[in-house]
């Protein structure tokens, strides 16, 4: 890695002057400025903003970037992250991407001065993210990526089989009958919604009708969206089920349609995705594809110690854990059952 001596070498100036451009750039004349920046550009240079802990000895902190905090399952795989980093006497710094790349990318960047002992995230897109990544790696910074199927070429992986999981729905809603399904989940950007998606897509027949209604986020607010759209239209062309792509959808849809008079799962049954704990504590409770979210976090982060403790003996792995069914009130009126 290049260093603030070359950066001054390069630009001809002194190493005050560029770390005045760095951290008080009203300092230095705008001709100056651009000329080190030039020099910055060039070398590829990123200011070490744990030099001193670093010189003490090794990072004690590890970066985590989630893909939306606003979703309670990505609080739940972050317990998971604490709890790993708390037995190895290390601390989380916790950022959220809110599915929004670019803000993603200034995270990173942030992490390429910081120095974290290393770094956990779920990246926006699947497309893109080994070049992303690869640029901590080169700086010595491990990552691993949870909670997405694509492969991580410099690092390793930790996901949930969410086809087998749009399977899981399929099957269930199938075998208590139904055969005019709707799926509500978006944008088909987001890998999670599109493999849930093609999941119960592979289980339905010819003879099987499905509706889709795209959102443009997963909320609580785009579920009801989404039940207002099913209960407008005429009871013989309704869904008598609909699997939405995650839990948040899922109660959004509950509250509108029990709010109009539509029985659940009288009128219409609905599937859930994550079992967050919201979902058995719903007033129908709620029937869901249950994914290990703490195990998730927890893997993630040991994966990632045992990278920082090995660097370039480590052999990178992808691991795949199983989503579950937990079957409840919304689409059994029976009663609870796990599968």
């Amino acid at each position: 890695m290049s260093s603030i001596k070359e950066v001054a070498r390069l630009a001809g100036v002194s190493v005050g002057t560029v770390s005045n451009v760095l951290n008080r750039p009203d300092m230095v004349a705008p001709e100056t400025r651009m000329r080190v920046r030039a020099a910055i550009a060039q070398l590829g240079y990123v200011r070490n903003g744990s030099a001193r802990q670093l010189r003490a000895g090794r990072s004690r902190t590890i970066g985590v970037v989630a893909l939306d905090l606003g979703n309670p399952f990505f609080i739940d795989v972050l317990r998971g992250v604490e709890a790993a980093a708390q037995e190895a006497g290390l601390t989380v710094m916790v950022f959220n991407s809110d599915k929004d790349a670019t803000r993603e990318a200034r995270l990173l960047e942030t992490f390429e001065e910081q120095r974290p002992l290393g770094v956990l995230i779920t990246p926006v897109n699947a497309a893109g993210q080994d070049e992303r990544l690869g640029r901590l790696v080169a700086r010595g910074i491990p990552v691993v990526v949870f909670d997405s199927s694509g492969r991580h070429n410099r690092g390793c992986a930790v996901a949930v089989d969410d086809v087998l999981g749009g399977r899981l729905a399929g099957r269930h809603l199938r075998e208590r009958g139904h055969r005019h399904i709707a799926f509500a989940g978006g944008p088909f950007s987001v890998r999670q919604v599109e493999e849930r998606h093609d999941g119960l897509v592979s289980v339905l027949t010819p003879a099987d009708e499905l509706t889709v209604i795209p959102l443009p986020d997963l909320t609580v607010d785009t579920g009801r969206t989404a039940a207002k759209e099913i209960a407008g239209l005429p009871p013989a062309d309704r869904p008598t089920a609909v699997f939405c792509a995650n839990d948040l959808v899922a109660l959004g849809a509950l509250q509108e349609l029990t709010q109009r008079g539509l029985r659940v799962p009288g009128d219409v049954a609905i599937l859930g995705y994550d079992d967050i704990d919201y979902a058995a504590a719903a007033a129908v409770p709620l029937s869901s594809i249950r994914q290990p979210r703490e195990q998730l976090g927890r893997t993630a982060a040991l994966m990632l110690f045992e990278e920082a403790d090995e660097l370039a003996g480590h052999e990178h792995r992808h691991v795949i854990f199983q989503p579950q069914l937990v079957e409840r009130s919304s689409t059994n009126p029976q009663g609870a059952a796990a599968f």
